[in-house]
């Protein structure tokens, strides 16, 4: 079949990002325990997130906000103001960490881009995914980004329509199977699992492993042989 583009996902695809969310957590946990048991608390947080999700959006301000919530919550009101000043610390401090590339996601772009149009489909806060984008180096690599407020099959089917020729024709690779393998198998695309060591749990989700046009791979490195496969 013909493949004309690639998509890919940012965040723990191509650079490390949900291990700073499980520090600031950490964090977070031991600033309320005195409030709540670490496993309550961890119940507490991800309920507040899934909540907020439609109202906050993904990434570190919706994370933010869910902890100062939750703090509110477990502490029946009571929590410090100085607590709560140090979750706003904490969350100013995830928008600035540091950009780290995963292995073979330099090198993967490169040897696709002569042949496939590449495009990166990421979602959350505008303004902090363009700084990581910016510190990441790859920018120059990808003939267009999409920065979206959630991944959904539409979504997927308007992207590739308008920078390729439609979602048939094209693939995304990335670490969440809920959002960037499951919705653009449903675009009609091929979706390939890259599975990062650490995954946010709104994330899981069950792999479709008998469908024709899916593929799971160890590392970004594999990709190429894969993608050569399937247009031979």
């Amino acid at each position: 079949m013909q493949l004309t583009a690639i998509g890919f996902d940012a965040d723990d695809t191509l650079w490390h990002n949900e291990r700073f969310f499980k520090l600031t957590q950490g964090r977070f946990t031991e600033l309320l325990r005195e409030h709540a048991e670490p496993d309550h608390l961890a119940e507490r947080l991800i309920a507040a997130e899934r909540r907020n999700i439609t109202h906050y959006g993904f990434g570190v301000k919706g994370f933010t906000l869910s902890m100062i919530e939750t703090a509110i919550e477990v502490s029946e009101g009571r929590v410090p103001a100085t607590i709560l000043s140090e979750i706003l610390a904490a969350g100013r401090e995830m928008l600035s960490h540091p950009i780290e590339l995963l292995p073979h996601a330099r090198e993967t772009i490169e040897a696709l881009s002569d042949d496939y149009r590449i495009l990166l489909v990421t979602k959350g806060d505008l303004i902090d995914q363009e700084r990581k984008l910016a510190q990441s180096g790859l920018g120059d690599l990808f003939d267009a980004v999409e920065i979206v407020s959630d991944k959904k099959p539409p979504v997927y089917a308007e992207i590739f329509a308008r920078h390729a020729e439609g979602a048939e024709q094209g693939l995304m690779a990335g670490n969440s199977l809920k959002s960037d393998v499951i919705p653009m198998i449903e675009a009609g695309g091929w979706g390939v699992h890259v599975p990062h060591e650490l995954t946010w749990a709104f994330e899981h989700a069950e792999a479709p492993s008998a469908h024709p046009r899916f593929a799971e791979l160890p590392d970004l490195g594999a990709l190429p042989d894969l993608i050569a496969k399937i247009t031979n």
